[in-house]
């Protein structure tokens, strides 16, 4: 690995040394996978398979939407069950890489591969994160994990299935080029990977845009049973227990829902509360302007970035809300 640069960084030279002297990589990213974590594991998987073949490298994930499952090795990836019924737990391996993810506790069942390896690296791009490991790639100004990851590459080693990997996690974590974490260097980085041969259209309405039946209707309750609070500068919406069951759907099936919210006129803040137990929610946020919702995520054990971030809260979603937007409020007082 390496960025083909005249002057290579130091933790780029040291990196590379431990891959070549390595018999076993391990991966891993976030609980509740998305796109960029995906993308970056795969991504990093298939470079490293590719130009290193006498090294065994594997993949630890939770399961992903099958809307994921075109990019090259998806197939492999290992989850809990399987690690567990394959003889792998308990296996120390000689470098494992945690990518996009701001705290070990996020790696979820992972964490105990990453703990026990001979070398942990971490790379991710989350404000929040405040390092791990031995060796640390963490750029909060990056668009996300995968745009990081390309720079860590020699460009005429990554395949064209490398690059799919990178360019979904890049526009997963960028809304498609929409988001203000989208910079000179993020287009630039995927112009380069649209020059591998990229099919562009199919990765973003496939993976992004396209939605099923069920999903459109279960926006649409969402939509409809939205509040808006505090002179309508934030918004919020409650999926519940009940309404997953109704429609048969699950977690994944909510991508987009709180990215609709953010774009109603007016809002600065959208909440969207997904219920997983009693007395227990998962809380996304977006805001659009000025409040860093990374904070307040923080502030409940959560994380993310400025502008999108994610915690679990515990007490009745009024409760929750009424939490969150206390918050909220002190942000909008300091900037009167």
């Amino acid at each position: 690995m390496g960025t083909g640069r005249v002057r290579e960084p130091q933790e780029l030279k040291i990196l590379r040394e431990r891959i070549r002297k390595a018999d076993t990589i391990g991966i891993s990213g976030h609980i509740n996978p998305d796109g960029d974590c995906i993308g970056s594991c795969l991504a990093l998987c298939t470079y490293l398979r590719e130009n290193y073949p006498d090294k065994t490298v594997d993949v630890f994930l939770e399961p992903v939407n099958k809307r994921f499952l075109f990019l090259k090795y998806a197939s492999d990836i290992i989850h809990q069950e399987t690690a567990d019924q394959s003889g792998l737990k308990g296996i120390v391996y000689d470098v494992f890489f945690s990518l996009d993810c701001s705290e070990t506790d996020r790696l979820g069942f992972a964490l105990d591969y990453f703990n026990e390896a001979s070398f942990r690296v971490c790379v991710d791009h989350h404000i929040t994160n405040k390092g791990f490991g031995d060796l640390m790639f963490i750029r909060p100004g990056a668009s996300s994990t995968a745009e990081i990851l390309f720079t860590m590459m020699k460009y005429d080693r990554i395949s064209h299935a490398c690059a799919e990997s990178l360019y979904l996690g890049i526009i997963h974590d960028t809304g498609v080029f929409r988001h203000t974490n989208t910079s000179r260097q993020t287009m630039e980085t995927a112009g380069a990977l649209l020059d591998k041969g990229v099919a562009q259209d199919r990765i973003i309405d496939e993976t992004f845009y396209r939605k099923t039946y069920v999903q459109n209707q279960l926006l649409g309750r969402a939509l409809m049973e939205s509040i808006l609070v505090m002179d309508g500068r934030v918004i919020f919406t409650v999926i519940s227990r009940r309404d997953m069951a109704f429609y048969g759907v699950d977690k994944s099936d909510l991508d987009g829902v709180i990215d609709q919210l953010r774009v109603t006129e007016g809002v600065e803040v959208a909440l969207l509360l997904t219920e997983k137990d009693d007395q227990l929610y998962k809380v996304s946020m977006r805001s659009n302007e000025y409040v860093d919702v990374s904070s307040i995520a923080l502030s409940f054990g959560g994380g993310g970035h400025v502008r999108a971030a994610g915690c679990t809260v515990h007490g009745g979603f009024r409760d929750v809300i009424n939490s969150i937007t206390a918050q909220i409020e002190v942000q909008m007082k300091d900037l009167v």
